[in-house]
This record gives structure tokens, sequence and C-alpha cells, in this order.
């Protein structure tokens, strides 16, 4: 049986004053991560503004990264396009420096697409990967992309495709549906993208999260992600964040936490958060996690 999926980190993605990726914050972040209880870290997903980052730039990082010392083991790279051709272009060039895993997120471009439309995509994108093609973990994630992946479509892709298709991230928020995926799918890693939802999907068979929170409290919610732990304070504080634009909030307080500004920056057409609103979410954050912002 393989090894647990665990916790990995959904990395934010520091900018320098010129807008380029501050790739040295990314490396110290990624290793931050991993030295408190995340056993990989992902680039690129929807916290790390993934749509938003071209090519070159996934290269750049994701060779300084290797460089650095992380092993490509410990890297899943999150893919937020909608040409077939780029997506396995994205996911290729990860996977021939030996990623762990590639996050797949649908085309979302067009909206009330069908399940026929969506898997034919899926196909196209491993069909143009060809024998390169693995531990793909598909996204569900329709907040942000419109484009629902349904239980029925991922055993679709499951069926169609053993060797690629190894997971799912569901982000959706829906308990109802993350239920529904882990009975029907258990035997496919499962990872809760909602922490409200996070140490419940666990102990029904989960293994584990890519996370957006594992940014700012790594140890807690490793404990949700493999033990099923419960945490209300983190919950708490998702129930907080999710009321803001999510990735500028996360980077506003990692921006406190670690004293350094250049945490604040975001890349358009995403814009930062208020001063009042930082100040707020900060001071929940305080009263929640003391220790994590002294």
């Amino acid at each position: 049986m393989k090894e647990r999926f665990g916790l990995s980190a959904a990395l934010a993605t520091p900018f320098d004053a010129n807008g380029e990726i501050a790739v040295s914050g990314v490396i110290t972040q990624a290793k931050h991560c991993l030295s408190n209880g995340c056993t990989s870290v992902t680039l690129f997903g929807t916290t790390g503004e993934g749509a938003s980052i071209g090519m070159q730039e996934r290269q750049q990082v994701l060779t300084a990264m290797i460089t650095a010392g992380i092993a490509p083991s410990q890297i899943v790279m999150g893919v937020l396009v909608d040409a077939a051709e780029d997506a396995a272009s994205q996911a290729g060039q990860a996977l021939a420096q030996g990623v762990r895993s590639i996050l797949l997120a649908p085309p979302s471009y067009f909206k009330n697409v069908s399940d026929d439309g969506l898997f034919k995509w899926f196909a196209a994108v491993f069909t143009i990967l060809g024998k390169h093609a693995r531990d793909v973990i598909v996204y569900n994630i329709p907040s942000v992309t419109m484009v629902p992946l349904s239980v029925a479509l991922v055993g679709r892709l499951r069926e169609a495709f053993p060797d690629v298709v190894v997971g799912v991230k569901d982000s959706s928020g829906d308990w109802p549906y993350t239920e529904t995926l882990l009975k029907t799918h258990g035997d496919l890693i499962i990872l809760i993208g909602d922490e409200r939802h996070l140490a419940r999907g666990v102990r029904l068979g989960g293994q584990g999260a890519i996370s957006g929170m594992a940014n700012l409290l790594p140890r807690e919610v490793q404990a949700m992600a493999e033990k099923g732990v419960d945490d209300a304070n983190v919950e708490r504080f998702v129930e907080e964040l999710v009321r803001h634009p999510v990735i500028p909030s996360i980077k506003a307080i990692l921006a406190r936490v670690t004293n350094d500004e250049s945490w604040l920056a975001v890349r358009p057409p995403l814009v930062p958060i208020s001063r009042q609103d930082c100040d707020k979410l900060f001071t929940d954050f305080g009263a929640l996690f003391r220790a994590k912002a002294a």
C-alpha cells in the first residue's frame, strides 16, 4: 500500500517590488513548512496564484527549489490553465523534474460544460503527455473555476486512466459531496481542501490535505490532516478568513507573522486587502493563536 499523502502546504508566492517572484522567499517558506509538519509543498496552486504564473517562472522556481535541497518528491505542481496543450506542457515540465504529483484543475473559461466535455479535456491532456502521464490529482474547486467535478466524472477518469489519476483534491466546501466522494472513491487519494471539513474527512478515510492554512499553522493543520484531530480554532479562523479575499488575506497574515511586508504583494488581477481588514484579521488570528502571532 502506498504511503499516506499527509499534509502539503499550498505555498503562497512572494513577489518583489518589480512584481517578479521572490525565489529565495519561496524556498524559505517551503523549508519552513517542510520543517514543521508538512510532507510536501504545492507550488502554484490557488493560494500560490498559479493561474498567473507562466512557464519560464515555473521552471526557474522549481529548478531553484531542487538546487536548494528540496527533493522533487516533496513538491506538488499546480496546473490551472484552459488549453489542454498548455496543461500538458506545464505538467510535463514538472514531471520531467520528478515532482511528486500534479494538481490539475479543469478548464474554467467556459461554464456549464458537461461531464462528457470535461472527460474529453482531461483525456486530451493525458494523451499529449503520453507515457509521461502519472500521479495526477484532479482538483475540484468550483467556487473559483465554476466547473464542478462530479463524483461520476471522477469514476470515469479513474476507470479510463487508472495509472494516471491517483486522487482528488476537494475544495468544494460541500460536505455532502465530500462524504459521497470518500464513500465512492475512498481507495483514491482524497485530499480535503477546506480545513473546516478536514479532520472529519480524514476520519472517514481522507489521506490528508493540500492546505493554504499550512502556510501559517503547519503543526495545527498537520494534526488535522494526518490524525483527524478536530481543531476548533483553525475552523473558526477559516470561517473568518473566507469573509475576505482569501489569497491576499493569507499573505497579509504572513507579512505580519514574518515581519516582512513584501508578502503583501499579489499579482494582478488580484489586489491586496485593506489595512483595516488586515488589522482585523491579524487581531482575530492573534486571539486564537497567540504563540504563533507573537
